[in-house]
């Protein structure tokens, strides 16, 4: 069975969650800390119900997202998860929006490396669609959604029927595509065609705001009418 616990960080009020089984084994998704009470808090709860990190998964790497990641990655001695694709968030993105909205740039976990850099040194893991993680008794699949940003992910428990889904899909509205790395038509493939497939109550946990599910954004999200179905290629 999985345990879920929210939590939301910094000012943009991004969505951090704990994901964990019946023996505590843990996940950290998109650990958004921004200041040193934010993970104070993060780890605390941690530590409160005698949890083990076993990774970072990270649905993209917007600064928003990320705030926490190095100082969870190096404290708790555990993976990051991301997509490569997501390097150009970081060196390209970040640095424009940080700019934009004053914001410090966030701390670069060493993901920019090689894949057998990152798995000896970093610790950190580059993963694609099809890819399974494993945290105790959970799995989590990896889903590609790219359009947000370059390399989105959505992570998947299966037999839960809990999909995280970062900032590609959100209660009643999608990601916004107009930062650099982002594309409308993408982002709509990779809706239409890989999480509104899923069953219909499979649970939505995006990176910004409520909770939702498949169904209900099958049915009345406005950004998903017909009329908003992505270009043919």
């Amino acid at each position: 069975m999985i345990h879920i616990e929210h939590f939301t960080f910094n000012s943009f009020q991004t969505n951090c969650f704990l994901a964990w089984d019946e023996n505590g084994k843990c996940a950290i998704v998109d650990p958004g800390c921004h200041s040193d009470e934010e993970i104070a808090q993060l780890a605390g709860f941690i530590e409160s119900k005698g949890l083990e990190p076993e990774c970072i998964l990270l649905t993209h790497c917007h600064f928003d997202h990320i705030y926490g990641m190095s100082v969870l990655a190096k404290a708790y001695e555990i993976p990051v998860y991301a997509d490569m694709k997501e390097m150009y968030s970081m060196q390209v993105t970040n640095a424009q929006l940080c700019e934009q909205f004053g914001f410090p740039m966030p701390e670069e976990f060493p993901i920019i490396k090689t894949i057998r850099e990152a798995s000896i040194a970093s610790r950190a893991g580059f993963v694609m669609e099809g890819d399974v993680i494993p945290v105790g008794d959970l799995s989590f699949e990896v889903i590609s959604t790219p359009g947000h940003s370059k390399g989105g992910l959505c992570f998947l428990e299966r037999n839960e029927k809990v999909l995280f889904s970062g900032d590609t899909l959100f209660a009643g509205a999608i990601g916004r595509t107009d930062h650099p790395g982002g594309d409308y038509d993408t982002l709509m493939r990779s809706i239409f065609e890989k999480l509104l497939m899923l069953d219909g109550d499979t649970r939505v946990l995006p990176g910004h705001g409520p909770s939702s599910d498949i169904s209900t954004e099958r049915m009345t999200n406005p950004f998903l009418m017909p009329f908003n179905e992505p270009n043919e290629d």
